[in-house]
């Protein structure tokens, strides 16, 4: 699956010019811990987030501040980590695990804004109940991919664990089609008991 088949593309972004308070406001409103900022063409620019309010409260009390902040631009973090729609959702979640952040802006060939990929839509993958992920496996994987009939082996998946029984034609086949399954969106484990009419390795 691709950043793209997962990312929210309903997007709250705000300008550099937008005041600190409003920002807080959207961002309480909104539930979210950051907000892309964009320009009017919506080439992002960088982000806030819960972060940076907490450090310019921790500047503010500690009397660092050499001026007040009002807007998103004063305080916003630049450099920020971003991905294509096109890479892989696996990619971009060691990308968040590695540089230990939550979210990660999307932006296509021309730097703009196309989406948000976090922590909680790749949580979600988990969600996926077990009769979807069957009907993947039987109709996608074995039928179209394999060329196989499903009816030539058993599939049940429970608690996103997938269990072959059964025989196939050839070991090439029944390790692909463990592999495949492995690789699917909510598969935790998959325990394979597939026999096969000819060993072909």
């Amino acid at each position: 699956m691709r950043v793209v088949d997962l990312m929210t593309t309903d997007v709250i972004a705000v300008a550099p010019e937008t005041g600190l308070r409003d920002a807080a406001r959207l961002m309480f409103r909104n539930r979210v811990s950051g907000l892309p900022v964009v320009d009017p063409a919506d080439h992002l620019l960088g982000i806030i987030t819960e972060a940076d309010f907490l450090r310019l409260e921790v500047d503010r009390e500690e009397g660092s501040l050499t001026e007040p902040y009002e807007k998103v631009g004063d305080v916003m973090t630049t450099g920020i980590v971003t991905v294509d729609p096109e890479m892989a959702v696996a990619g971009a979640a060691k990308m968040m695990c590695v540089q230990d952040i939550k979210r990660l802006p999307v932006i296509d060939r021309d730097d703009r804004l196309v989406g948000i990929i976090s922590r909680a839509d790749v949580v979600a993958l988990y969600t996926r109940p077990d009769e979807v992920i069957e009907d993947e496996i039987r109709e996608d994987l074995i039928r179209r991919v394999l060329f196989v009939d499903p009816d030539e082996m058993d599939v049940s998946v429970r608690n996103g664990v997938v269990t072959f029984v059964g025989e196939i034609g050839t070991r090439t086949e029944a390790r692909l089609v463990e592999e495949l399954a492995r690789r699917l969106d909510g598969v935790v484990r998959v325990e394979s008991k597939l026999s096969w009419r000819l060993d072909d390795t």
